[in-house]
C-alpha cells in the first residue's frame, strides 16, 4: 500500500474502529476528487469518519446540519454591499473549505440540494456574476439515515449521480464495539489524531499520480460491459449513466494506486462496482420485488458477466 495512504488509513482508524475497508473507499474517492454519500443508521460513526479523514490530511473542515430552513446562501455564501464604495463583497458560506460535511442531506429543501449541484460538479460557486473557486482538494461528505423518512426530501437522481460513491458503515462486531467503548471512555476519540499525517498539497499530488495508472483495454471493456448490463437489465428502470462509467474508471485506477500497482485488474472493478455504481440505478417494480436493492442487481451482474483474463 502507498505510504501516504497507509498513514491516512492508520490515522483515521484511531477514531473509526474496524472499518478499514470503508475508510479506504473514502480515501479512494478523495484521490479521485469525488464525493461520498454515507448512508446508514444513526450512531455508527458517519460524522466521525468525515472529521477524522479531514483532520488526518490537515484540511479545513466545515460541517453544516441540514434542515428544511437552511438556505442555499448558508452553503454558497452571499454578497453584501460595501457602504464605502457601493461594491459587492463576498461573504463565504460553508462550502469554502476542503471537506464539507452535509449532515442529513435528505432533510435539506430541493433549493439547497440544487445549490450543491454546481459545487459538487464544478468545484466552484457562481454568485452575482462572480465565480469563486473552491480550495483543492475539495470533497463533500454527505450523510443520510435510510430508515427515518419523516420530514425528509427525496434526493433527485441528478444529485445521486454526482456522488462518486455511496458507502454504508454497518454495525460493529462484538470485539469492535468493546474497543469503541474503551476509546470513548476517555473522551471524544477524534482527539486521538493530534496532527495531520499528510498535507492537502500531498493529497493533490497523489491525485495527479493516480492519473498515471494504466488501464488495459480488456479492463476498460469490462467496465463498459458492466455499465451497459445495468441499462439492459429487465430489473432496472434507470441504468448507470456515462458519468458512472467514468467514476468507475477513475475509482479502479485509484484502487490500483492505493495497493501499489501501476495497472488495474478486473478484481479492482469487482471490488468497487457496488459502492460506485449501485446508487446510480433505479429499479423497476420487477427489480424491487425480485432483488430488493440496486446493490443486489450489481452483484448479480458481476456473477454472470465474463471476467477478462489478466495481462
Amino acid at each position: 500500500m502507498q505510504q501516504e495512504v497507509q498513514k491516512i488509513l492508520q490515522s483515521t482508524a484511531k477514531v473509526i474502529v474496524g472499518k478499514d475497508e470503508t475508510i479506504l473507499q473514502a480515501i479512494i474517492a478523495m484521490l479521485c476528487g469525488g464525493h461520498v454519500l454515507l448512508e446508514d443508521v444513526p450512531g455508527v460513526g458517519k460524522t466521525q469518519l468525515a472529521a477524522a479523514l479531514s483532520r488526518s490530511v490537515g484540511g479545513e473542515f466545515h460541517r453544516i446540519q441540514l434542515t428544511p430552513d437552511i438556505m442555499p446562501s448558508d452553503i454558497t455564501g452571499y454578497s453584501v454591499v460595501n457602504q464605502q464604495d457601493g461594491s459587492l463583497e463576498y461573504r463565504p458560506g460553508a462550502a469554502i473549505c476542503n471537506f464539507l460535511l452535509a449532515d442529513e442531506i435528505n432533510r435539506a429543501s430541493p433549493k439547497v440540494q440544487s445549490a450543491l449541484l454546481e459545487i459538487m460538479e464544478e468545484h466552484q460557486i457562481s454568485l452575482d456574476g462572480q465565480t469563486h473557486i473552491l480550495p483543492e482538494p475539495f470533497m463533500v461528505i454527505a450523510t443520510q439515515n435510510p430508515v427515518e423518512t419523516y420530514g425528509t426530501y427525496h434526493l433527485p437522481e441528478a444529485q445521486m449521480d454526482r456522488f462518486f460513491m455511496k458507502i454504508s458503515m454497518g454495525y460493529p462486531t462484538l470485539s469492535e464495539e468493546l474497543a469503541i467503548l474503551d476509546r470513548n471512555g476517555e473522551g471524544n476519540p477524534i482527539s486521538n489524531i493530534s496532527a495531520p499525517v499528510v498535507t492537502t498539497a500531498q493529497v493533490t499530488e497523489l491525485q495527479k499520480q493516480v492519473n498515471d495508472i494504466q488501464v488495459a483495454d480488456n479492463v476498460r471493456n469490462y467496465i463498459i460491459a458492466l455499465v451497459h448490463a445495468t441499462r439492459e437489465s429487465d430489473m432496472a428502470a434507470l441504468g448507470v449513466s456515462p458519468r458512472g462509467s467514468i467514476a468507475c474508471f477513475k475509482a479502479v485506477r485509484a484502487a490500483a494506486f492505493v495497493h501499489g500497482r501501476s495497472f488495474v485488474t478486473p478484481d479492482d472493478v469487482k471490488e468497487l462496482a457496488v459502492p460506485v455504481l449501485a446508487h446510480r440505478i433505479l429499479l423497476n417494480p420487477k427489480g424491487r420485488n425480485t432483488l430488493g436493492t440496486p446493490e443486489a442487481l450489481v452483484r448479480q451482474i458481476l456473477e454472470t458477466l465474463p471476467v477478462p483474463a489478466e495481462g
